[in-house]
């Protein structure tokens, strides 16, 4: 299953890069993980409409046969094995990707959480773009190698 880690805007911190391309890395053996990221609106005074444009651009990166996972403060909180159980269910779906979003700086926008599959949230604290994406790329890591009975997880 292709997985894809689909962002708002681009990052600049290379500690971030870093720790993306090493679970990146790791990740080759369940197919790799690909990173699309989308234009961010400029703000004009109008919080809607910049998740809405955002939202657009997101939804239009992703396929009609692909599972979304909206990562958003309101969503879930799974602990590992939890999500880990959803990755299982997702390769057993047929689904054709699994692709996670990260929005903007004002959140994704009700269309795409509407569109996602699961909604995700990370922590319970609010999360940059930069260590969601590290906090992200990790945890898929570790609950595939959970689901591998690897050593990792522990």
């Amino acid at each position: 299953m292709r997985l894809t880690l689909l962002a708002v805007g681009k990052s600049a911190a290379s500690w971030s890069e870093a720790g993306v391309r090493e679970y990146a890395k790791r990740l080759k053996r369940q197919g790799g993980l690909s990173e699309t990221w989308v234009k961010a609106e400029p703000f004009r005074g109008d919080v809607d409409a910049v998740k809405r444009a955002e939202g657009e651009r997101l939804l239009k990166a992703v396929r009609e046969r692909d599972l979304l996972v909206a990562l958003d403060e309101r969503g879930d909180a799974p602990d590992t094995p939890t999500f880990a159980a959803m990755l299982q269910e997702a390769q057993l779906s047929g689904a054709s990707g699994l692709v996670f979003a990260i929005g903007g700086p004002y959140g994704l926008s009700d269309e795409v959480r509407q569109r996602a599959w699961r909604t995700v949230r990370l922590s319970s604290l609010v999360l940059n773009h930069d260590l969601a994406r590290v906090v992200l790329v990790e945890q898929l890591y570790r609950s595939f190698d959970l689901l591998e009975g690897g050593p990792y997880h522990h």
